[in-house]
């Protein structure tokens, strides 16, 4: 199983209180840790790209900040978690174009990941013709764009486009991918009928919504069963499912590392996540923004311990939570800055550096790198 990291600019309006300069220090602090997870030997670095999701994502032009990783990282793959490749959003033509820049700042490490962005806020403020009800329709037109990128990447010229939602005439999109084939492509993945949907069209899969590991197990056996059988929209299949980990507290003594949990406001963080991802299920009984759920108590850490929600303790504690994810059979798993500290995560990334990823992960190569260097040689 395979390591990664990601941020997404959370800006809280507690760190914002008496602090005009809150906003660039969480940004500052966010590349800094992206750096950290690198030479702590994190095989990818994810940059979330959010628009107008006021304290839960201040990172909305993550190109820029990917851009910038590119050339003082080392070896970790950088990817877009995601690009919103929607052509009102961004057009997929200058979508293809900085997924090839990208590739090339990085000499051949970046990871191409897309989505329809987190709820209705988010969707409308670029489609405002529609409703809160309407916002499922980007499905359709993701679906419309994605299969477009691997002729944008190949094609001399590429031949052009002609849909129900966006159309270009043939044109050079420059420049290419580098290394003679494209990225590997990923898609955000929320329900088993996106999880089948990815595997079919061998795309990998940000699971931000797999925070259980009985879920988890299910996605697992959906994804692999469709990528086994995949017609690839891309030049080769990304066969990979990632989880994402919202909550993870480590240090080298587990009551700090358990008094930081419960101090660090989760549930002001759980509440901003139900805040903007309309689309998500609501859990019965979960209060309705500006409303906020009950702050995290011991028990209640216990039993997002015990379903996989969360992996708190000291190193050889959260081993053991973490192995449970490998058990599901899932390919990568992520940690989040989510609500820590920047030393508080800087703590969590020098020790699973030191004490889980060897232990798990052992192989030196990355897993996108092996699909991609095979469908080069073909």
């Amino acid at each position: 199983m395979e390591f990664s990291f990601l941020t997404q600019g959370y800006v809280p309006e507690y760190r914002r209180k008496d602090n005009p300069n809150a906003e660039h220090e969480v940004l500052i602090e966010d590349y800094d840790l992206c750096l950290a997870a690198d030479e702590a030997g994190f095989k990818y670095v994810w940059l979330s790209e959010h628009h107008f999701l006021d304290e839960y994502s201040h990172i909305s032009a993550n190109d820029a900040f990917l851009g910038s990783l590119a050339r003082t990282t080392k070896r970790t793959h950088l990817g877009s978690g995601i690009y919103n490749p929607l052509p009102k959003v961004n057009h997929p033509a200058k979508v293809a174009e900085r997924v090839a820049m990208m590739d090339h700042l990085t000499e051949g490490r970046f990871e191409f990941g897309t989505g329809r962005g987190a709820g209705s806020l988010e969707v409308t403020g670029f489609h405002d013709e529609m409703q809160q009800s309407d916002v499922s329709e980007t499905k359709a037109i993701w679906e419309e764009t994605i299969g477009e990128f691997a002729k944008m990447f190949t094609q001399d010229t590429y031949d052009g486009f002609e849909g129900k939602y966006w159309s270009m005439p043939p044109r050079k999109i420059l420049p290419k991918p580098y290394g003679g084939t494209h990225p590997a492509m990923w898609y955000a993945a929320g329900n088993p009928s996106s999880f089948e949907m990815a595997g079919r069209k061998g795309l990998g899969v940000l699971g931000f919504s797999l925070d259980k590991l009985e879920v988890t197990e299910k996605a697992v056996e959906i994804y692999k069963k469709a990528v086994a059988n995949a017609e690839p929209v891309g030049c080769f299949i990304n066969d990979n499912l990632l989880v994402a980990s919202g909550i993870t507290f480590l240090s080298e003594d587990r009551d700090e590392a358990r008094r930081n949990a419960l101090g660090e406001q989760i549930n002001y963080h759980f509440s901003q996540v139900f805040r903007y991802h309309d689309t998500f299920p609501r859990p019965e009984g979960f209060p309705v923004w500006p409303d906020v759920m009950p702050a995290v108590d011991a028990a209640a850490l216990d039993g997002l311990i015990q379903i996989g929600a969360a992996q708190v303790g000291d190193p050889d504690e959260v081993l053991e939570q973490v192995k449970r994810w490998e058990a599901t059979g899932c390919d990568n798993f992520m940690v989040m800055r989510g609500t820590k500290t920047k030393e508080q995560c800087l703590d969590m990334i020098r020790l699973m550096g030191e004490h889980i990823i060897p232990k798990l992960d052992k192989d030196p190569v990355h897993r996108t790198t092996r699909f991609r260097t095979e469908a080069a040689a073909a």
